[in-house]
């Protein structure tokens, strides 16, 4: 199995690709990942929201193979624990061993296609982060997932 992060646009706050950074640099010791930003769009200042949506997700979708399980980081999605999350990781690991594909949308979401493709929706809380912000949270807890798996000492009940 392999996972990759995809997301929309680069991560150009600083510190918050220094967090992004250090936790793809850990991943790497447990599974193979990857995490891959496609372009913001450009000259989207006539577009409306859905037409952004729309444009995205064809992107989204292109980098996608039949075989992926897409899950789409949305914040109407299924809330986890860190260890429930650990579980299902290693369960979706053990089961199927298909490449998971998880997607952090741009600023508006994701398109009806996109939503069409996956296969479900986690959220990381009740509250709404950047979607900048997002991308060091979810490589974190899923570092943290690891590392529950491995029965390493990171996490504390």
């Amino acid at each position: 199995m392999k996972i990759t992060l995809l997301t929309v646009g680069k991560t150009d706050v600083p510190w918050v690709r220094q967090g992004l950074e250090i936790y793809v640099s850990r991943l790497s010791h447990y599974v193979p990942f990857r995490l891959e930003e496609i372009p913001q769009l450009k000259k989207v200042s006539s577009f409306s929201e859905e037409q952004i949506k729309t444009r995205e997700g064809a992107l989204l979708l292109s980098k996608i193979k039949p075989s992926d399980k897409l899950i789409l980081l949305d914040e109407r999605g299924e809330e986890f624990t860190s260890l429930r999350f650990a579980r299902f990781i290693e369960d979706s690991a053990s089961k199927d061993g298909r490449d998971i594909v998880f997607a952090i949308g741009g600023a508006y979401g994701f398109s009806p296609e996109v939503y069409s493709r996956s296969e479900m929706k986690i959220s990381l809380s009740k509250m709404t982060f950047s979607h900048q912000m997002v991308r060091t949270i979810f490589a974190e807890q899923l570092y943290r997932a690891f590392t529950i798996i491995k029965g390493e000492p990171y996490h504390h009940e």
